[in-house]
């Protein structure tokens, strides 16, 4: 991933064609037998649990919406090889070019690239959470079904949050799971 020679860019796209540009820039690469240029071509994503209607889903979302990661041949200035790479993903359909400064592109640092690549690799993936404290909402399954409540913590790590119930005139904690809560 890290050979010499080799830079990341980032490379701008029509937002929410990120997949269809890296597809097409793999094509591209193909028919040109440019696979000595242009060496990985990645839509930076991660696992996040989304809870939606009750139900746990692990849905992919994309760490920089509108933009794909591209390994090269370093783009250099006036280097027939970086030009022909530079024109082969620049004149692809659905880029609208690289992350630059002035005309040329700025490669990633490695540190940029560890960094990316590291939360793509993470096991665990991150919980996504509807509510916010301080937000009302209705306890939908476990002893205090139909409670309206007020949120106030929430866990991630746990899955769980925390809702403040008035329960008798008197405002009691109570902590659940985030499938036994809904927004109002």
């Amino acid at each position: 991933m890290n050979a010499p020679g080799r830079k990341w860019y980032f490379v701008h796209t029509y937002s929410g064609h990120e997949n269809k540009v890296r597809s097409a820039i793999k094509a591209t690469v193909e028919q040109m037998d440019a696979k000595d240029k242009v060496h990985h071509v990645v839509v930076p994503t991660e696992d996040e649990i989304e809870i939606k209607e009750g139900q746990r889903r692990t849905v992919k979302r994309k760490l920089y919406p509108g933009y794909v990661l591209v390994q090269t041949i370093e783009l250099k200035e006036g280097d027939p090889d970086s030009d022909e790479a530079w024109h082969m993903i620049r004149n692809t359909t659905g880029v609208t070019g690289f992350v630059s400064s002035g005309t040329r592109p700025v490669p990633l640092s490695h540190d940029e690239v560890s960094h990316i690549l590291r939360a793509m690799r993470m096991e665990q993936p991150r919980m996504r959470v509807a509510f916010i404290p301080g937000q009302s909402v209705r306890i939908v399954d476990g002893p205090f079904e139909d409670f309206v409540g007020t949120v106030d913590e929430i866990n991630t790590e746990k899955g769980r949050v925390k809702v403040v119930v008035n329960m008798f005139g008197r405002e009691t904690p109570v902590e659940l799971d985030f499938l036994q809560v809904e927004k109002l």
